[in-house]
């Protein structure tokens, strides 16, 4: 849950008369979620939002995926995928399900196009790069290590910085992506026990309404494919808006680690949750302080989630052989835990300075055929030697 928040310039009261220079009325916008008994933001345009001048198929977006085979650990090379394309068109797609779409991308270009996924969330994580986040609620600057939470509804394109490498990590939810219900009281607050808190969610930084004629594309992404409509006023027209549906920016190092006397459940690390998966945050932090204490995790067997994790670091207390940009995959029904001698090497070790995401889903994951080609193929037999 986002906080209330307003920008720009909106009346007094919704739903009343609220007029432009010339006399004639901004045009509403609710956008919410579930219906209209979840958290919603009204936004004030300039034109209506919705004359769209033409329509046309896109694409169909059809990912193909590997037929299921042999039951192994996987790890994918994701840093020799090749750069190229903007935040869109550079997605390489490598794992999902019914409940989630797991990319990776490397973009060289700002999106010339407005895309909305209309299908759920999208949270961009930025591993590498800077720039821009344009969205109609404003523009929200991003940095290494930021996680950009792109609700449903929200227009957008991505405006890197040209001068730095841009690495993405994207999570496409089929709903609705917000911290652990652990996290809130009932009135929606962080409270004290929880990780991160209202101060460290960002929100767009600032709002310049366009006022433009010409042609504007959109592209609008749902289960089934993408969809091209051209606007003839610029999407981008809202002078104000408030609400508590917004993008937003949460920093990885802004996650407060939580620590014990002994090892600590991987829901410690937990920073997201979404319907059928959650997202989780490994960061810089202290080791386990009890005198006979095991820093590295101890084994254990996936029994109802796929376990997936992608290493921003280049190092990780349990693991060797990944770099900064790998990406593992533990499946439901093999148990897993460090590789051989990390176990004891942890011992007496006092922290760790480890980034790494992770993605924990309750439905099993498909590895796509696009992924194969940076598999890892001695990963399954890397506990062996």
């Amino acid at each position: 849950m986002t906080y209330y928040y307003k920008l720009g310039n909106i009346p007094h009261k919704r739903h009343t008369q609220f007029r432009q220079a010339d006399g004639s009325l901004h045009h509403e916008e609710l956008i919410g979620i579930r219906g209209f008994s979840g958290i919603q933001s009204l936004l004030y345009h300039l034109h209506p939002p919705t004359q769209g001048k033409l329509l046309q198929v896109e694409s169909n977006q059809k990912v193909t995926r590997t037929v299921p085979g042999l039951l192994h650990h996987r790890h994918l090379r994701t840093h020799h995928i090749p750069p190229g394309g903007d935040a869109i068109s550079a997605c390489t797609p490598l794992l999902l399900n019914q409940n989630l779409r797991i990319s990776v991308a490397r973009p060289t270009e700002a999106m010339s196009y407005w895309y909305r996924f209309a299908a759920g969330d999208r949270t961009i994580f930025i591993h590498h790069g800077n720039g821009v986040l344009e969205t109609q609620f404003g523009n929200l600057s991003y940095q290494p290590g930021d996680y950009l939470v792109i609700p449903t509804g929200v227009i957008w394109r991505l405006l890197p910085n040209p001068e730095t490498e841009q690495r993405l990590l994207l999570i496409d939810a089929y709903g609705h992506i917000e911290p652990p219900a652990r996290y809130l009281n009932n009135y929606g607050q962080f409270l004290e026990h929880a990780p991160y808190c209202e101060r460290d969610l960002r929100p767009p930084e600032t709002l310049t309404p366009h006022d433009e004629t010409g042609e504007f594309e959109v592209r609008i992404e749902t289960r089934d494919g993408i969809t091209c409509y051209l606007y003839h006023h610029h999407p981008l027209d809202v002078v104000g808006w408030d609400g508590h549906l917004w993008p937003y920016a949460f920093n990885i190092s802004d996650f407060e680690p939580i620590t014990g006397r002994i090892h600590q459940p991987p829901p410690v690390h937990q920073t997201f949750s979404a319907p059928g998966f959650v997202i989780c945050s490994f960061v810089p932090r202290l080791f386990d302080y009890h005198p006979s204490a095991i820093p590295a995790p101890y084994n254990h067997s996936n029994a109802d989630s796929d376990e997936v994790l992608y290493y921003v670091s280049d190092s990780f207390m349990s693991r060797k052989g990944i770099e900064s940009g790998s990406l593992t995959l533990h499946p439901r029904g093999l148990p897993h835990g460090p590789h051989l001698g990390m176990y004891e090497e942890s011992i007496g070790k006092q922290e760790t300075d480890e980034v790494a995401v992770m993605i924990d889903t309750f439905e099993p994951l498909y590895v796509t055929q696009e992924a194969l080609a940076f598999e890892d193929p001695d990963y399954s037999y890397s506990w062996l030697v």
